[in-house]
């Protein structure tokens, strides 16, 4: 069988091929080329997909392709039938095998149908060829706007950006199909913007189309369309809104409002006192518009500027006190440069300003003022009272003719020291200095405004106290000298030194030679060595202890003091028992003894006579003791122990806290203590119970066995009813004995009525005993 080619059909439709059986491929293209479909190739017939166009409107139904068998000889023999997706309800076929469609379909909702054809014998209603599957497409219209998805747009750009900097893209998108014509081919254009922006028109890139300030103006409204079909007639169109924000750059430098400020100080205000505040301002916000204040020149000294990060104001300190006297005005320069640049707007200019700060000083009523800070002065040693030391004197600045007043302000041993005359500040001992006791003395010297007593100054002044030559020179200590009775002439047995309590302009210098009255009749002589010490040597040999024990040798010293002084001072030479080796500690011992007048044996014999009547007296000592001990400690014990005192009411046999039961024990029966359970607490529960229950109830039977059993198991105590001997209990108590265990009545036979007449401290106990045995009668 031959193929056969049928012509295209009208509205771009693309009509079916039916061919016979046969191994070659067929490809078919509708019209207007926009698709190219594969055939399918199988025993039987092969279909190209056939086209209907998306809602079209028409009364009748609209023909869609013809189905056709080669075998068909138009006799009205065969029958064509359509199986399938919509077969029937939206296409049909008729006896030419011509496919309709009843209505109107939507590409969006369903872009193809799968059918298959079949041609069969009319009468014995069998195929005469095999069944075969082809394609409707659902051909697509331009029914669908354009949506921008996304919108509404918010973007950001530097300012000053150069031309062509994106700032966005918007995208719009078209519900129908973009893979056949135009319908989903959309162009962008600008419909509000200009001459400031431009978008691109295929991708919706919007760009910057000049360079743009914003301290001009910060936010731009951008009104981007969207239309499909490439922009031609009949077209849909969307617009979507793109707000624009300009963000800031440091293209701005600060700037002063004014090229001169004006501000006022005090005299009277302290290192760190805020003068003022300046502004520079700057455009730029954030960081941008951030600036630093510096003070240039000379004023830096006296003034100081911080910036305040929260307003980006300078703030003028003073860095040190004014005087309105000394400089009434200061004309500070003042820099604010921004604290970060941007080195693309540096060719703009400098990111600075400059203005100049006139500050005037304001006059205070000031305290008076000294000439000098402190004054340092001299007097000599031994001045008398009312000599003069110096003079200090203070002006008030505010009012030269001012008067002022002087005083000393320190201890009252410093007034009586000194004393300064109040209208001249001439200061004056009351006494005689003495510089080896204080050789400086500071004192502190106030003026007053007599006119405004509040205004108080205060000077140090410092008193030197020059030395005079009046302490003569003597031995720095006292010397022990000894001398062996067969010394030799010449043995040198002594090195002396001196010293002097005055000062000297040059180094001291010492001469000693002997006293005139021990030079012609001496046993020893005197070297000066020419550097402040001498030796004593003797001068003759042969001395005994018997003939002269000490010897007594007068030094004269003299310094070289202006005027020079003198002093005699005594050495003392010991004649000692020795060879020519001293011995200092066996020539002192002598020396004791022969001062009081006894020889060793002498001495040895006392100190036996002190030992015996020591032991003597000790002995006596422990004898007395031993008498004073008694044959019965223990009882002793008891006696002391034995009274004991209560002020309130006890609590029976069981309470165990009243008193401390270790003082009725005797010595030979003490034992380690054991704790005991703490039972006051059950005591006093119990007791509240009994109140309601009474005696015979099983809560007092258990907590008895319980105190039973512990009391027999608990070796360190004694049981709570046990038989105690108190030597010393006393006798004539009307109540008697209050232990059970020598009674023959049992608690059954007792009778407790006499617990009545006991007293109000009693008055508890009656009651429980009593409404026991009520209880049981």
């Amino acid at each position: 069988m031959n193929c056969s080619t049928f012509p295209s059909l009208l509205l771009a439709l693309v009509q079916l091929r039916l061919c016979s059986p046969t191994t070659q491929n067929f490809s078919a293209q509708n019209t207007d080329q926009s698709y190219t479909t594969i055939q399918r190739v199988k025993r039987g017939w092969v279909w190209e997909p056939l086209f209907v166009t998306e809602e079209e409107t028409s009364t009748m139904p609209m023909y869609v392709g013809q189905l056709k068998s080669d075998l068909d000889k138009e006799d009205g023999s065969l029958q064509y039938i359509l199986t399938g997706e919509g077969a029937d309800s939206i296409f049909f076929i008729n006896e030419h095998g011509k496919i309709y469609v009843r209505q109107k379909l939507d590409r969006e909702k369903k872009s193809f149908y799968i059918l298959r054809a079949q041609v069969i014998n009319r009468k014995t209603r069998l195929p005469i060829e095999p069944d075969s599957e082809f394609i409707i497409k659902v051909r697509d219209i331009n029914d669908h706007e354009p949506q921008f998805l996304d919108g509404p747009y918010v973007a950001t750009v530097p300012e000053m950006s150069p031309e062509g900097t994106s700032v966005t893209q918007v995208t719009a998108t078209d519900g129908d199909d973009s893979s056949y014509g135009n319908n989903a081919r959309l162009l962008y254009s600008l419909v509000q913007g200009q001459p400031y922006f431009s978008v691109e028109p295929k991708t919706g890139v919007i760009r910057m189309a000049s360079q743009m300030d914003r301290e001009t103006k910060d936010q731009y409204l951008v009104v981007i369309q969207a239309k499909d079909m490439v922009g031609q007639a009949g077209a849909f169109s969307a617009t979507a809104t793109v707000t624009i924000n300009l963000s800031d750059v440091n293209d701005n430098p600060p700037k002063f409002q004014q090229r001169l400020y004006y501000m006022n100080v005090s005299e009277e205000a302290p290192v760190g006192t805020t003068v003022g505040r300046l502004l520079a301002e700057d455009s730029d916000i954030g960081k941008n518009a951030a600036m630093n204040y510096f003070i240039e020149g000379d004023s830096s000294d006296v003034f100081g500027i911080i910036t305040d990060r929260e307003t980006q104001e300078g703030i003028i300190l003073l860095k040190k006190r004014v005087d309105y006297e000394s400089k009434r005005k200061h004309s500070v320069r003042v820099k604010a440069v921004n604290r970060y640049i941007d080195d693309r707007f540096l060719k703009e200019g400098p990111f600075e300003d400059v203005t100049i700060v006139q500050i005037s000083v304001v006059d205070a009523d000031e305290s008076p003022v000294f000439t000098l800070e402190s004054y340092v002065m001299e007097i000599a040693e031994g001045a008398v009272s009312g000599s003069l030391v110096g003079i200090v004197s203070a002006r008030d600045l505010d009012n030269d003719d001012s008067p002022v007043r002087y005083s000393i302000v320190q201890g009252m041993h410093l007034k009586r020291l000194f004393s300064i005359n109040e209208h001249n500040g001439t200061i004056i001992t009351t006494e005689p200095l003495d510089r080896e006791k204080t050789s400086w003395h500071n004192i502190t010297v106030t003026a007053t405004e007599t006119r405004n007593p509040e205004k108080i100054s205060e000077a140090n002044v410092y008193i030197q106290v020059l030395d005079v030559n009046d302490h003569a020179p003597e031995f720095p200590k006292y010397y022990e000298t000894f001398v062996c009775e067969n010394a030799v002439p010449g043995q040198l047995i002594q090195s002396i030194s001196a010293v002097d309590k005055d000062d000297s302009e040059e180094s001291h210098q010492f001469y000693f030679s002997l006293a005139q009255e021990a030079t012609n009749n001496s046993h020893f002589t005197v070297k000066d060595n020419q550097d402040n010490t001498a030796g004593i040597f003797t001068a003759v040999s042969g001395f005994s202890r018997q003939e002269q024990f000490y010897f007594f040798l007068p030094i004269l010293i003299l310094d070289n003091g202006s005027p020079p002084l003198t002093s005699t001072n005594t050495l003392t030479v010991t004649v000692c028992d020795c060879d020519t080796e001293v011995n200092t500690l066996y020539c002192r011992y002598g020396a004791f003894l022969y001062s009081i007048g006894l020889s060793t044996e002498a001495l040895v014999a006392v100190l036996a006579c002190l030992l015996i009547l020591l032991v003597f007296f000790l002995a006596i000592i422990g004898i007395r003791q031993q008498r004073k001990k008694t044959l019965f400690p223990e009882k002793v014990e008891e006696f002391r122990e034995n009274i004991v005192r209560y002020d309130d009411e006890g609590g029976g046999e069981e309470d165990t806290e009243a008193f401390d039961i270790s003082a009725l024990r005797t010595r030979t029966v003490l034992r380690t203590h054991k704790p005991r359970k703490k039972v006051t607490t059950e005591i006093h529960s119990l007791y509240r119970q009994s109140l309601q229950v009474g005696p015979d109830s099983a809560i007092f039977r258990q907590f008895i066995s319980e105190k039973l059993e512990e009391a027999n198991t608990d070796p360190s105590a004694p049981p709570y009813d046990s038989l105690q001997t108190y030597a010393f209990e006393g006798t004539g108590s009307l109540a008697g004995s209050l232990s059970s265990l020598g009674s023959n009545m049992s608690d059954v036979d007792q009778n407790y009525d006499y617990l009545l007449g006991w007293g109000p401290h009693f008055k508890q106990l009656a009651g429980m005993y009593a409404s026991q045995r009520s209880t049981r009668d």
